[in-house]
């Protein structure tokens, strides 16, 4: 994937950016001559080059296609920029700066392999994203695109349809390595969370490295329940046990991750990296006015419309969805009693069937709510104008998980707690939970093969024809066009949300069909396998996301783990078991169920408080490096003081030498900026400007 780039230094192409074919050429020419322009002109500095036309003869394609690169030095100045940490000569990982780049690991002659291709297309992404317009009012030749000083020039394109997609390539052998190594030898072995890493990114190692965990910490829970199902499948009073065993691995397994995230995170260098200042929203809109923070123009939207939109429409309209479910629900247990009744009065097999048609119906019906109700609430949360990604994604995951969780639970806790049914709680459980996994295989392993398939075909064509020209590989002109064609990934957001429900099956009701637990961890190991295949093979390439943990995904989980242990309470009280001791008063049993369950609430809190978040080893090494860097401080004004006086111009320059220095250690170090620097740049890294 080199090419010349004149004057004898490499191109490689890194990102792809591809126009509408109807752009304006002089909007080419001036978006073209911003990322060439050097940094201090405002541009990106960046190199970029035109993909050549399509081989087949007669085929339309897109002209305005465009290879982005970057030279070496301007990478590493970029890594410099971003605060990327890499390991250094002592084994520790540190903020790179280019000042001492010779002290990092596999730092070697100019630095060709320092970063990974996955760190080179965020920085170019990085870069292109903090484009943004001087004195332009418009994009040229394109009215209707406003512009500002201080917009983001990508972010507006995108918006106006102008940039129809920016994605970055995939490494043809590196790809080819790592899908043999993933999922095309079936072996019993962890997955190679560090390749992955390597060619996706943190935020996508941390995703494969929860479903690991997750699978793995199924394990116990899948033996205890196995024999417990096959051995006591009419018994369903001798559940107490089981429900115990939840309450305690619900809560362990969750502190653990902690854990093991932070170690995985302080391995690859994201666990000290503070959040970088957030800018707005590509969709954020409102009048133009002026951020104090950044000292910049742009869009101001009133906090107090904003919350206007969420609490006068986007709750009653989640509400109302509730409702709506809750009366989808009431038919299904009308249907299933009809459906009971008929095979009370003349039981034969397909009566016998037919007792299971309304909740497979009901499953369904479930999984076809929740996708209308997801674009319904990305519309909403859109509609609320946003100005932060982070609030956006926040606001969206709690719309679409209070949904998600009655949707897909409030037929079980109605079964379990009204209609204290214990064997169609079983019953129901098990058909929710088949039905769904089911589903999820066929949309998530199937079809994507389908279309792979068919892809497949497409690339056997081109690539006969250009044998039949004498070329053996495919050329890059032709590889960007496969991959452009290629669906894109959206993140790990429905990924999470298929965890944290089968999280919830096993955790809430797996003690009266234990059974769920082996379930679930056979889907997992097929998720393994087949998010793996398409994340190499359907996909295109994401960029990589910096992430040191899984995000609000963690609080989810635990939220749900604290009502596991109020559910499983509930049904222990329920047991007949623990009833055969308060034979007189039902009161006694209720308030003995609650203390216990408070206790049992207590008892978790104070485990999360004891069992620290990150390992005591990883605690060490990162206070050793704090210290290291207040050392070095120290050094660097001790000897700024006792340097000899100079002129009047050359002391003030001297004096004033350090005053820069929690911006530039900001910029390349956050994590070791003194307190007195963290107090004075954290307030305005979090505050969210209205």
């Amino acid at each position: 994937m080199l090419q010349d780039d004149g004057g004898g230094s490499a191109f490689a192409p890194l990102v792809v950016l591809e126009l509408a074919p109807d752009t304006k050429e002089e909007a080419v020419a001036w978006l073209l001559s911003r990322i060439r322009d050097p940094q201090h002109s405002g541009g990106a500095e960046l190199l970029v080059r035109q993909l050549g036309p399509g081989v087949e003869a007669g085929e339309k394609t897109n002209p305005n296609v465009f290879l982005v690169g970057a030279s070496r030095r301007r990478l590493l100045s970029g890594a410099e920029d971003l605060g990327l940490f890499k390991e250094y000569s002592d084994g520790s990982m540190r903020g790179f700066t280019c000042a001492n780049k010779l002290n990092f690991q596999g730092f070697t002659g100019d630095g060709d392999d320092f970063l990974s291709v996955a760190e080179c297309q965020y920085i170019v992404k990085h870069e292109l994203d903090t484009l943004r317009a001087k004195e332009e009012t418009h994009v040229p030749g394109h009215s209707q695109a406003k512009l500002y000083p201080g917009k983001s020039i990508v972010r507006r394109l995108q918006s106006k349809g102008i940039l129809v997609q920016m994605f970055p390539l995939h490494e043809k052998e590196e790809l080819k390595r790592l899908s043999f190594s993933w999922y095309k030898k079936v072996k019993l072995a962890f997955q190679p969370l560090d390749d992955i890493r390597h060619y996706y990114g943190e935020g996508l190692g941390l995703y494969f490295g929860f479903l690991e965990y997750f699978t793995l910490a199924l394990v116990p829970m899948a033996l205890v329940g196995l024999p417990y199902y096959l051995f006591d499948w009419e018994d369903y009073d001798k559940y107490v046990v089981f429900a115990a065993f939840n309450l305690v691995w619900c809560t362990i397994i969750l502190e653990l991750w902690k854990q093991f995230s932070a170690s995985l995170a302080f391995r690859w260098g994201t666990l000290s990296r503070k959040r970088a200042f957030e800018e707005p929203r590509p969709g954020f809109h409102g009048v133009l006015g002026f951020n104090p923070v950044t000292g910049r123009e742009e869009p101001v939207y009133p906090a107090a419309k904003r919350h206007v939109r969420i609490y006068l429409v986007s709750v009653p309209f989640v509400l109302l969805c509730l409702y709506l479910s809750l009366h989808v629900m009431m038919i299904y247990f009308q249907m299933e009693g009809w459906a009971l009744t008929l095979h009370d009065q003349d039981p034969t097999f397909w009566t016998g069937v037919l007792v299971f048609v309304p909740s497979v119906i009901y499953a369904v019906v479930i999984e076809i709510m929740n996708l209308i109700y997801r674009y319904a609430a990305e519309f909403l949360t859109e509609w609320e104008n946003h100005r932060l990604e982070s609030s956006y994604q926040n606001h969206l995951v709690l719309k679409v998980l209070v949904f998600n969780f009655f949707n897909c639970f409030a037929s079980l806790f109605y079964i379990a707690f009204v209609m204290q049914d214990m064997v169609l709680l079983r019953q129901s459980l098990a058909t929710l939970l088949i039905t769904s996994q089911i589903l999820n295989q066929v949309m998530e392993a199937f079809l994507p093969y389908w279309l792979q398939r068919r892809r497949n075909k497409k690339m056997i064509r081109r690539v006969q024809k250009r044998r039949t020209l004498g070329e053996q590989e495919l050329p890059l002109e032709e590889q960007v066009r496969l991959e452009a064609d290629m669906s894109t990934y959206l993140g790990t957001f429905d990924d999470y949300l298929e965890l944290f429900l089968l999280f919830g099956y096993v955790s809430l009701f797996s003690c009266v069909y234990p059974l769920a637990a082996v379930l679930v961890v056979l889907n997992n190991v097929t998720e393994v396998y087949s998010d793996a295949f398409k994340m190499c093979h359907v996909f295109k390439r994401p960029f990589s996301d910096p992430a040191a943990n899984i995000g609000v995904w963690q609080l989810a989980f635990e939220a749900m783990s604290v009502i596991a242990v109020v559910t499983n309470c509930a049904l222990i009280g329920m047991s007949p078991q623990v009833k055969a001791y308060f034979p007189e008063s039902d009161t006694q049993l209720i308030l003995w169920t609650v203390a216990i369950e408070h206790f049992l609430l207590a008892v978790k809190f104070i485990l999360t408080f004891l069992i620290p978040d990150v390992p005591k080893h990883i605690r060490i090494k990162l206070a050793r490096l704090e210290f290291e860097s207040l050392e070095a401080l120290k050094r660097k004004v001790r000897a700024d003081s006792s340097s000899p006086r100079r002129t009047n111009g050359a002391a003030s320059a001297n004096s004033t030498a350090t005053a820069p220095l929690c911006t530039a250690r900001l910029s390349a170090s956050p994590e070791l900026l003194m307190p007195p620097c963290q107090e004075l740049v954290a307030p305005f890294q979090e505050a969210e400007f209205e």
